[in-house]
């Protein structure tokens, strides 16, 4: 089993040359963040101390989805590989490759929202998304952290006022974090035939707060963002490495694992780079972007957008 990156920090400063080498890391990854230019030499340090940790518990350690002190573990990853910061690098994911008890869930969840026996399952005259909040508010915790996010989101609606973003974007992160996903999956996933079941599951995530600006920025921009945080940066590389479309596959998914790709979208929700379902008439995804005026980078900006918009795994 993969050893947790907190466990490994200690286990490293503990040792003289390992942590010699750890602290050149952290002067790379700081150097990163403050997007300093690093000198030919410096870059080749970099590197090298990368290199040095061989076979180190530190290079192959991840974070948990559900650990505690789970930013400072993230912290750690980011130190070790801090070359690995551009989107297109982004393939290694500090999260475990596991989808845990809820895989087959998941993949009956998968059918569900490509339209597969909706009315079956959810009734023509019921809301299943309604259904599926009353079913939480009976837990105690589900209905306590969806209480909290949502008092959270929605200060400052209807006023000049705006919303505190990154307390909503943390309330749903506890919520999506720490209430059992059997909860959670039924709430954002829930089969809709009609309008206001999917303007319900539209709402889950409090747009006006969590996912719109009055304008929407570049998509670019909102890449930026998300690499700059240590949480937005780890669920991205998770979400690339489980959501990978491949063209020429059956299912179009390069894993074959809608289950761990469902469980990587949500892993992006209260992050700088939360999607959403566009309208409440249909199950289409996507962030709140543009790709207008992006000069040279159009390319790089539709290939973002396209992560969620179209992608056949997803």
């Amino acid at each position: 089993p993969s050893s947790d990156c907190v466990v490994a920090e200690q286990l490293c400063l503990s040792d003289s040359t390992c942590n010699a080498t750890y602290r050149t890391l952290e002067n790379c990854a700081l150097a990163k963040t403050r997007l300093l230019s690093l000198d030919h030499d410096s870059r080749v340090r970099c590197l090298n101390a990368e290199l040095d940790l061989g076979n180190s518990s530190l290079l192959h350690c991840k974070c948990h989805r559900r650990m505690k002190r789970q930013e400072h573990c993230l912290r750690i990853f980011w130190t070790v590989h801090s070359s690995m910061t551009d989107a297109e690098n982004n393939c290694a994911s500090p999260l475990p490759s596991t989808v845990e008890h809820w895989k087959t869930d998941y993949n009956k969840l998968a059918a569900l929202v490509s339209g597969k026996n909706c009315s079956q399952l959810a009734g023509d005259a019921t809301n299943p998304c309604l259904k599926a909040t009353h079913v939480c508010n009976l837990s105690k915790k589900c209905f306590r952290l969806r209480t909290d996010y949502a008092s959270i989101c929605t200060k400052g609606a209807g006023s000049e006022d705006v919303c505190d973003r990154r307390k909503c974007h943390r309330g749903l992160r506890n919520f999506f974090e720490k209430v059992p996903e059997d909860f959670t999956k039924r709430i954002l996933f829930c089969p809709c035939q009609d309008e206001f079941c999917g303007e319900r599951r539209r709402k889950t995530i409090v747009p006006d707060c969590s996912f719109q600006y009055n304008t929407k920025p570049n998509c670019l921009w909102v890449l930026d963002s998300c690499l700059e945080d240590h949480i937005c940066k780890s669920r991205l590389a998770d979400f690339q490495q489980n959501c990978q479309p491949v063209d020429m596959s059956p299912d179009g998914c390069s894993l074959h694992n809608h289950a761990a790709c469902l469980q990587a979208y949500m892993g992006m929700i209260g992050t700088p780079m939360t999607p959403n379902y566009v309208s409440n008439s249909s199950v289409e995804v996507s962030l709140w972007c543009t790709c207008e005026n992006s000069g040279n980078q159009k390319e790089k900006c539709d290939q973002i957008l396209g992560m969620f918009e179209s992608n056949k795994c997803l």
